[in-house]
């Protein structure tokens, strides 16, 4: 082969490389635009169950363990693997130019909004402390012991919802038979009552001197009028399996000996079985169309408003956050995600886990890029989490070694181009649409 056509074959093979380099990532746009602003919709990190162990106890034939920090805290392990998780997003971020790595000019670009409670305040605080390192940044919230409505806008009084509505929303689903959920998630229930008496359920199951005050599989399922933030709670067997599954993950996630997993009757087999729980559970009680509208309604609105403010970069009345600013990070619950979802028809499959899982830390990323000569801005929306291993094992985060994400579809919206990108202007439209003004407060 001659000189001149083996270099042409080099040139043409390079050039292959480079596309399918881009084509594998298809998470960004081409050169031809730039990161204009972006939101981090977050899940609080690991945090301890949120039952008390006298609570739990009455559930197992053996106690729970002593997490270290009260029901409901962020845990020390847990803080950690924020902070890995924050030092990513700084890496991640200021790759695709959002902002300076360096220094602390761009602190006054980033905003931070927490919920009221520890998990979530800490939660932001990690992140914070390794996405501007050394520089001072405020996470905002409202004043200790208030009800956010940004987050708990049900608890807070925005809006009139019917509960008995909410309650019908669920059971038509359900051919109104809450029973019915059983027989599917059969296997998973049954493990995680394996799981907390050590044994089948039978004769001589739970053993003699081993006494417990409910067992799981005899609790009947129901679907009845919630209270507070709860528009309707699914209870029994399935709601009860859900939290003991979200505690089981928790344990793997904090990183705890295998000998204390479930009493060593847990490992990762039969972890992701039970997780279906948790899913299901959410997808009925936070993804169910009526309740998503009239949770999640309020914290849409914010989020559209405030990618308004940066798109136009005037103050739009409504926006977290002031002009100017870069990234816009929420730090809430895993009921925030699942109500967000659930409005806007969003599903997501991460390594490891369960469909629509919103593990702890995970988050919901809209990112705005803007062509650099049609000035038009378009959309994508990703997820992002940290893999079960990663966390237990609190493994550095990198770009080379990231952590799990998957480009979510918008319906309505999303074109079919890689990273599934909106333009601003139908991504606006589509999230609009889904509001319900009834359920926002400014």
């Amino acid at each position: 082969m001659r000189p001149r056509t083996i270099g042409s074959l080099v040139l043409v093979l390079l050039a292959a490389g480079a596309q399918a380099t881009v084509v594998r990532a298809g998470e960004r746009p081409a050169r031809g635009a730039e990161l204009e602003y972006a939101v981090v919709l977050s899940r609080h990190g690991v945090r301890s169950p949120t039952w008390t162990s006298e609570r739990l106890n009455q559930y197992s034939t053996e106690d729970w363990p002593d997490w270290g920090v009260p029901p409901g805290h962020l845990t020390v392990h847990g803080r950690k693997l924020m902070e890995l998780l924050g030092g990513y997003y700084r890496d991640y971020f200021t790759d695709a130019g959002l902002y300076s790595a360096q220094g602390c000019d761009d602190a006054d670009r980033l905003y931070f909004r927490a919920n009221t409670i520890q998990r979530t305040l800490e939660t932001a605080r990690a992140l914070a402390s390794t996405m501007l390192p050394a520089c001072q940044v405020r996470v905002h919230s409202l004043p200790a012991g208030t009800v956010d409505p940004l987050f708990r806008p049900v608890g807070a009084g925005v809006g009139r919802p019917d509960r008995a509505v909410a309650v019908a929303s669920i059971m038509g689903r359900l051919g109104s038979r809450p029973e019915a959920l059983v027989e599917p998630h059969r296997p998973a229930l049954e493990t995680v009552q394996q799981v907390l008496l050590g044994c089948v359920p039978g004769p001589g199951c739970p053993a003699e001197g081993e006494p417990v005050a409910a067992l799981l599989m005899d609790l009947p399922v129901s679907v009845e009028a919630g209270e507070g933030d709860k528009l309707a709670d699914l209870g029994g067997s399935f709601g009860t399996a859900s939290t003991m599954a979200q505690n089981f993950l928790l344990e793997y996630a904090n990183g705890m000996p295998e000998a204390e997993l479930g009493w060593g009757r847990v490992d990762r087999d039969n972890l992701r079985l039970m997780m279906g729980l948790r899913v299901a559970h959410a997808d009925l009680a936070w993804r169910t169309p009526y309740l998503a509208r009239a949770s999640g309604s309020n914290l849409v609105s914010h989020v559209v408003k405030s990618i308004e403010q940066a798109v136009g970069r005037k103050k739009v009345r409504g926006a977290l956050g002031a002009p100017g600013n870069r990234l816009l990070v929420i730090v809430g619950h895993d009921t925030n995600l699942a109500n967000v979802a659930g409005m806007l028809g969003l599903s997501w499959l991460l390594e490891g886990y369960q469909q629509d899982d919103t593990p702890p830390g995970g988050a919901l990323v809209f990112e705005v890029w803007r062509d650099l000569d049609t000035r038009e801005c378009t959309v994508r929306t990703s997820y992002f989490a940290q893999t079960l291993e990663q966390m237990r094992e609190a493994r550095p985060l990198t770009l080379v070694s990231p952590p799990a994400r998957a480009p979510v579809f918008v319906p309505g919206c999303s074109t079919a181009a890689d990273g599934f990108p909106c333009s601003w202007k139908r991504f606006r439209r589509v999230l609009e649409s889904a509001i319900d003004p009834s359920f926002v407060k400014h």
